[in-house]
């Protein structure tokens, strides 16, 4: 009797989520990877330090606009086959990432990215039926925690073995492989969802552009997107593309420390992200995110000014930390929304946010980015770049101040 219980209770779903997670942290680990080996991608590419940044980055274009999509693709067929055909094409994308060619290494990375984008609402799906409403928040937590280790792993556990001499396209090969893998057991241990198919033939029909077309007259939509985008900007644009080689030559690490002081931030967004998300519920979203933003601008004016007074990779963490109020205006953007339209505004900030990083990624490499081999005055150039981010990180503190207070603080 007890066995009978205990099948009747287990939820398949548990398991889709699991498998979710995993592909969630390899996605995240093959964005931040390239960060570790921009010199050696250079010379396999035969081709500037920009034009790798530039190859680099695509992988934003296709997560932003992909990310629209993703969230339609969900409602109507639930997880399972976005969630497969995404493993598959971020498989697909490291595999074509390992040949020595630019124009496979800007199709690898546009893949990459195509497949990335839907992980994250695909988990948000199956944490949602695999877990109590009491569990829900913890569950979607967990995940972009895990995500973010992923991402800290691409770097730190990484270097080693490419300094231990393992080729890159081995390197690539191997994530490959691992993302076909991740998508055969997803499709064949996630549940199909009927209710999804059960619940769209029911609803009002009307056009699938609809919903966006409601968060998208919004401003305080755009608002969102723009302080999570750039705040987004010095982990995704610094730490995991350019960070290695700067603080390599402006700062004179070694490799390893260098990568070390990379693969810190993810680790400490990883902290932030639920540690900011719980104080945000309870002192309201606007003052988290301008005091997260203000210690993310304090912690690069010491890398910047006095970088004797503690070592780079505490400080690269504690910004880290606080990088995790960029998460905040995803709560925001769907308080600040009708209800029958929050999975779309999950889609509409992703899209708005990475399109953000889309657009300020080409910005740095121009200014700063395509010089870092040819500057003679490495200790200028370094504090420039830094200054660039906390520029950046300004004008999403002012922007915040025009977003709507939608936590405990407009509850009063």
């Amino acid at each position: 009797m007890n066995t009978i219980s205990e099948k009747k209770s287990w939820n398949p779903f548990v398991l889709a989520w699991v498998l979710g997670l995993l592909f969630y942290a390899l996605e995240y680990a093959v964005r931040s990877a390239p960060s570790i080996m921009l010199p050696d991608l250079v010379k396999a590419f035969a081709t500037t330090p920009g034009t790798v940044s530039a190859v680099i980055g695509s992988y934003y274009l296709t997560y932003s606009v992909t990310s629209l999509a993703a969230g339609i693709a969900i409602d109507k067929a639930g997880a399972k086959y976005p969630l497969f055909a995404g493993a598959i094409l971020l498989g697909l994308g490291c595999i074509l990432f390992s040949v020595a060619n630019l124009y496979t290494g800007y199709a690898g990375r546009l893949l990459q990215g195509m497949g990335s984008a839907l992980a994250f609402p695909a988990c948000v799906y199956l944490a949602a039926r695999a877990f109590s409403p009491k569990r829900l928040a913890t569950a979607i937590g967990a995940t972009q925690s895990l995500g973010m280790l992923g991402g800290s792993a691409g770097q730190f556990l990484s270097a080693p073995i490419l300094k231990n001499g393992l080729p890159l396209t081995t390197f690539w090969i191997a994530m490959g492989i691992m993302g076909f893998v991740i998508a055969g057991l997803i499709i064949y241990f996630t549940p199909t969802q009927k209710g999804a198919v059960a619940i769209a033939t029911t609803m009002p029909k009307r056009s699938l552009l609809a919903p966006y077309k409601i968060v998208f007259s919004n401003p305080q939509s755009y608002l969102s997107g723009l302080v999570s985008g750039l705040l987004f900007a010095p982990t995704t644009i610094f730490a995991m593309t350019w960070g290695v080689a700067f603080f390599q030559t402006g700062r004179g690490l070694d490799y390893t420390t260098a990568t070390l002081a990379c693969a810190l931030v993810p680790l400490g967004w990883a902290v932030g992200c639920p540690l900011l998300g719980w104080f945000a519920d309870r002192l309201g979203r606007k003052p988290v995110v301008i005091a997260g933003a203000i210690v993310m601008i304090v912690s690069l004016a010491q890398l910047c000014y006095f970088p004797t007074l503690m070592p780079a990779y505490f400080s690269t963490f504690l910004m880290g930390v606080a990088s995790g109020a960029a998460m905040i205006p995803y709560s925001v953007i769907k308080e600040a929304n009708p209800d029958s339209v929050k999975g779309s505004a999950t889609g509409a900030i992703n899209f708005l946010t990475f399109g953000v990083t889309s657009l300020l990624g080409p910005v740095f490499s121009y200014l700063y980015g395509k010089s870092l081999n040819t500057v003679t005055d490495t200790e200028t150039h370094f504090k420039s770049a830094v200054l660039f981010f906390m520029l950046v990180i300004s004008v999403a503190i002012v922007a915040c101040l025009f977003l709507k207070e939608t936590g405990k603080q407009a509850q009063k």
